[in-house]
């Protein structure tokens, strides 16, 4: 038998986490409710080293920025829902990380309209909102490009690099930095209107819903923010030593879902833990999706679970085999996902279609790699990358 190599660099932490899960997860396992636990609500430190590291916001607008402002001034014009009003405007399309955006799609003979060089990797997602496309660099910017000419409106530079996709809510780009903070820029200017100081990296991508943005650090907490002022409403503490929130929320009927060692249901408005469920292994780098009181989730585990969103009792479970590093899309009743290698490489990385009600396999695609992209439906296109270094658009036959 071959192990994976990349398996290999991380197996003897995700057994160690897993052994502690095990200890840890009792009744949670199941998904059963657990006792509520006390949310902090005291501000977070901020340190005063903020100014020493940059003393302003650098906003650095194109030789055009001047004409392109006036295409981002439609941005300020958008609706505080999550999602109406056209475009994507956070990460997974919406609030509830469905993965559905409006269509159409690429139908036939794709050509490259334009293409845009930042100066280093980008694990960022775009939102494109009233013909502005909002991305993160490693370089430390957040840019604002045309969406039609690939231009560059404006970039916003910090000394941290920008993982987390930016949320586009009510004229107002929503977004996490490595350097610490959670930003809120002007969608037109980018200018910086506040910021918010975690207590550690943010890989977590904001979700902005009624007035509220919520986040994950990987300092171990979920912060709710008002989206206007910055200011802190509640903070939720891990239950798990060592636990880290790089997933990125989802927000559905007035609970925050958010992975990390368990899957946690929060109480919108007051952060209070409603449930936890354990899979036993970490579901700590993708996105709970909500459709319909259910909540998907893959893990390491290889198992695709299926979370009743009111109570955390698991509705079913389906075995991937290979390790689940996909958020899914969930559309019209039916949930996409993507799956991995297993420890000794035996399994090979498929897309799946599932039975929303019950798990059911519709049918698999065999994928030349490792599947860490997260699902798209777009007009009855699924878009997905692989680690093979090609998207695929998988349509019927």
């Amino acid at each position: 038998m071959r192990f994976s190599g990349r398996y290999l660099l991380v197996v003897a932490a995700l057994v160690a986490a897993s052994l502690l899960l095990g200890a840890c997860a009792g009744k949670d396992r199941k998904g059963a409710a657990v006792p509520r636990v006390a949310t902090e609500v005291a501000t977070p430190t901020r340190a005063e080293t903020a100014e020493a590291e940059l003393s302003a916001s650098a906003v650095l607008p194109s030789p055009t920025a001047k004409k392109a402002t006036a295409t981002a001034r439609a941005a300020q014009r958008g609706r505080g829902d999550g999602g109406a009003g056209g475009g994507v405007r956070m990460f997974r399309g919406n609030a509830a990380r469905t993965g559905e955006n409006p269509g159409p799609g690429v139908e036939h003979s794709p050509k490259v309209l334009w293409h845009f060089e930042t100066l280093s990797e980008i694990y960022s997602s775009p939102a494109v909102v009233e013909g502005v496309v909002y991305i993160g660099s490693d370089d430390g910017n957040v840019y604002a490009l045309n969406a039609a000419t690939g231009e560059e409106i404006w970039r916003f530079r910090r000394r941290g690099g920008v993982r987390s996709s930016p949320a586009v809510v009510d004229g107002v780009v929503y977004v996490g930095c490595l350097d610490g903070y959670v930003y809120a820029l002007d969608a037109a200017t980018g200018e910086e209107r506040w910021r918010f100081q975690t207590g550690g990296h943010v890989y977590s991508s904001p979700t902005v819903v009624d007035g509220v943005a919520y986040v994950g650090g990987f300092d171990g907490y979920v912060y709710a923010v008002e989206a206007t002022t910055g200011e802190q409403r509640w903070r939720f503490k891990r239950t798990f030593p060592g636990e880290a929130f790089s997933s990125s929320p989802a927000v559905a009927d007035g609970v925050v879902y958010i992975g990390a060692d368990y899957v946690y249901a929060l109480d919108a408005a007051t952060g209070d833990l409603l449930w936890r469920f354990s899979a036993g292994w970490p579901v700590s780098y993708y996105s709970p999706t909500v459709a319909d009181g259910v909540v998907y989730v893959g893990s390491i585990d290889g198992y695709v679970h299926a979370l009743d969103a009111a109570t955390g009792d698991e509705r079913w479970r389906l075995e991937a085999g290979g390790a689940i590093d996909s958020s899914a899309a969930v559309v019209d009743r039916v949930v996409y996902i993507g799956s991995g290698l297993d420890l000794f490489d035996t399994r090979t990385p498929c897309l799946y279609a599932l039975e929303a009600g019950a798990g059911h396999e519709r049918w698999r695609f065999k994928m030349g790699d490792w599947v860490y992209s997260s699902p798209a439906v777009v007009e009855g296109v699924v878009y997905v990358g692989s680690m093979d270094g090609y998207v695929y658009a998988i349509t019927e036959k």
